[in-house]
């Protein structure tokens, strides 16, 4: 296991449980259980990872108490945004996990990578974005 690709994959989950705060603040029904679902499923990751990296003997980097925005959150068009954003940002930490892991680290890095991917494709529909995929998820733009 590579705790520093984990533990940036952490750092990740951290800022994307609390955007999804955010995000579902200002969506319909429909939306908020999507954004709950998306929040839980990070939620769920992130404390894997603890518990993984806690095993490792290794200091799990903690939360921030806040998290900068990458752009103002006012509306549904801003937090479908916002849910595509988060959802990139973590696929690029899970991106550069896949690499720097081997064994069942590196399946959790790259189920989670495609988890990314594919919400991300569904917040981009739900938003209207287009193009709704993008080529490599996580990479570099």
């Amino acid at each position: 296991m590579t705790v520093e690709a984990l533990s940036a994959a952490l750092s990740a989950e951290h800022a994307t449980v609390f955007g999804y705060g955010v995000v579902g603040a200002h969506l319909d029904p429909a939306g908020k259980a999507a954004a709950a679902d998306a929040e839980n499923v990070h939620r769920n990751r992130r404390d894997a990872l603890i518990l993984r990296l806690t095993n490792e003997k290794a200091n799990p980097p903690a939360a921030a108490a806040a998290y900068a925005l990458p752009f103002a959150v006012t509306d549904r068009s801003s937090a479908l945004r916002l849910a595509v954003a988060l959802e990139a940002g973590a696929a690029v930490a899970w991106r550069q996990a896949v690499g720097g892991t081997t064994g069942d680290d590196r399946k959790m890095a790259l189920d989670a990578l495609i988890d990314c991917a594919m919400r991300a494709t569904r917040w981009r529909v739900t938003a209207g974005i287009t193009p709704a995929t993008v080529p490599f998820p996580g990479a570099p733009a």
